[in-house]
């Protein structure tokens, strides 16, 4: 019977990304070895050791073997030997480093090999890649997962966590996307056409160290919605947060000339259809992956109803997503979540050049008595995907500064 196991690669001198493809093509053709998943691969600085090392490129990759764990490691110990690795300064700089982290739940502690890996807690380098491929696993020993351990690890809730928002341009998607970037996420930013103002969005999340990526895609497409979900999945190789934040904007610009039908329509395409064609396509390969969140938008309003053509519109479709949501919720759980994002009055470009009347409107509606931010919204969001919101699948989260009419 074959055991997962989990190894760590690691690269510091020469071609270190050829070091570890070489490595996993003979990790692929090792007798009784077979590679089922790989992370990407990671640029991480060195830990300890001589001063002045080079960076180190990481990955981890799933095994299922038939070798016991002694076998498996002269296998590990057979491939670094064959890429020059030289064993003299303890954390020296090296050609490859083969480690077995996890060998499914044995728990093993001779003179050669300590499983699971003794400084595994300790080293973000490890337990990032681990926590691409198993960010849910309970670990022996440990009793945490890669992902808590990895958020313990660098103190920030979401560090190493892979993301996408859909409409982060601008307003509460881009808001959202520089929030998850602060708290340790990589993020890929999803526009329909402005790709001056997301290609800001990019720039901003990399220059906090994070790793991010544009895509454009109009979500009235279905066809585009679908390649949209293939792109970032393939991105990284995985993905641990979905943020269906694109809404069609029918009160600002040409849009807001559109007749009541045309209103609908375009509500309908991008703000029902789309969230659940992405919804579902995400959630599918999240579940058969074991884990993740996935957050929808709706509108406070929705369930309490407002009057005129706009209240009618937005109820009917932002209700249509909370519904949705807590069905899907169902669908994907235990091992996905799925919360639904309720925003009330929040002043994004329509909050900035509506009227007075509905200034005062918006403040007396709410007993905070002010306007929400989109920061608001990001702040809610961070925290609906972080650990500590790991009990909470199904909800309508408003945010709207307590407005209960």
């Amino acid at each position: 019977m074959a055991t997962t196991s989990y190894v760590a690669l690691g690269s510091n001198l020469g071609d270190r990304a050829g070091h570890l493809h070489s490595a996993i093509e003979r990790l692929r053709n090792w007798p009784g070895v077979h590679v089922a998943r790989v992370s990407r691969f990671w640029e991480t600085t060195p830990v300890g050791g001589p001063p002045d090392q080079g960076p180190y490129l990481n990955a981890a990759v799933e095994l299922e073997t038939t070798l016991t764990p002694t076998e498996l490691l002269a296998a590990c110990l057979a491939i670094e030997q064959e890429h020059g690795r030289e064993r003299q300064d303890r954390f020296g700089p090296r050609t490859l480093d083969l480690d077995i982290l996890l060998f499914g739940e044995e728990v093993l502690q001779t003179p050669e090999l300590t499983v699971p890996h003794p400084r595994l807690h300790e080293r973000a380098f490890m337990l990032g890649p681990l926590a691409e491929l198993a960010p849910a696993a309970v670990l022996p020993v440990l009793g945490r997962t890669p992902i808590e351990l990895l958020a313990e690890l660098s103190e920030l809730p979401l560090a190493g966590r892979r993301c996408l928002v859909t409409g982060s341009s601008s307003g509460i998607g881009r808001a959202i996307a520089l929030a998850l970037a602060e708290r340790g996420a990589d993020v890929l930013v999803h526009a329909r056409q402005s790709r001056e103002r997301a290609q800001e969005v990019v720039e901003m999340v990399r220059a906090k160290g994070r790793t991010s990526e544009l895509h454009l895609a109009d979500l009235r497409d279905a066809a585009a919605c679908d390649e949209l979900a293939d792109w970032a999945w393939n991105y990284f190789r995985g993905l641990d947060v979905w943020i269906n934040n694109a809404g069609a904007d029918t009160l600002t610009g040409d849009n807001a000339r559109l007749d009541f039908a045309a209103k609908l329509e375009l509500l309908w395409q991008v703000d029902v259809r789309a969230t659940i064609q992405l919804g579902r396509a995400i959630g599918r390969r999240m579940r058969e992956r074991g884990w993740g969140v996935i957050l929808n938008t709706g509108w406070d309003q929705a369930e309490i109803g407002m009057e005129g053509d706009s209240g009618e519109l937005f109820a009917a479709t932002k209700g249509a997503v909370m519904a949705f949501s807590k069905s899907l919720a169902l669908s994907l759980a235990p091992t996905v979540r799925v919360n639904c994002l309720a925003p009330g009055w929040i002043r994004t470009a329509w909050g900035e050049s509506a009227s007075t009347a509905w200034q005062e409107r918006a403040v007396r509606e709410a007993p905070l008595r002010r306007w929400g931010t989109p920061e608001d919204v990001a702040r809610v969001a961070c925290w609906l995907a972080s650990p500590d919101a790991e009990f909470l699948t199904g909800q309508i989260i408003r945010i709207d500064g307590g407005v209960v009419r």
